[in-house]
């Protein structure tokens, strides 16, 4: 793969890998294509979970809202995941395909849950304690969803390039 004059120029002023900087683009673009995917999933399953009264009467310490969240970003979260890994794989990484499937997926998934864990303690923190106090619920955590986003971007990345696709130049 031969790395873009831009991204070759932006490498050198930096001090960074352009072939690094490249598959960060790449897997940023995938992030964000996942990301398309997360806001779409989270907000109908929120609206979903809403109507059914999902937590409500459940006496467990959090309100219904927070247990709808969750709940929806659960499923969002794992929808996009799928989403990501298979663009991973075909395009950030498309050496890794070399690899057998099962024990990277097992590794981009275990990756993931650490992720979906640090993404929902986010979610639900600034939803409640910050985006909430100024803006209506749905645009609330949306914010949260996005600063959520952005922070878990940076561990995916980080810890999937240097365990799941280890020793891809």
């Amino acid at each position: 793969m031969e790395t873009s004059p831009l991204i070759a120029r932006i490498a050198t002023r930096t001090s960074v890998n352009p072939k690094e900087l490249e598959r960060f683009i790449k897997f940023a673009i995938v992030g964000a294509i996942g990301a398309v995917v997360d806001f779409v999933v989270l907000n109908i399953m929120k609206i979903i979970f809403e109507r059914m009264g999902l937590g409500v009467g459940w006496h467990i310490g959090l309100d219904p809202n927070q247990i709808q969240l969750i709940a929806a970003n659960t499923i969002s979260f794992t929808t996009a995941v799928i989403s990501n890994f298979t663009w991973n794989r075909l395009w950030t990484f498309p050496e890794s395909r070399d690899r057998p499937i099962i024990p990277q997926l097992l590794q981009f998934a275990t990756v993931n849950v650490i992720g979906l864990v640090i993404n929902t303690f986010i979610l639900v923190f600034m939803d409640h304690y910050v985006f909430s106090q100024f803006f209506d619920h749905r645009i609330s955590y949306n914010l949260a969803k996005a600063f959520a986003i952005g922070v878990v971007l940076f561990w995916n990345f980080g810890v999937n390039r240097i365990w799941t696709y280890k020793g891809i130049e």
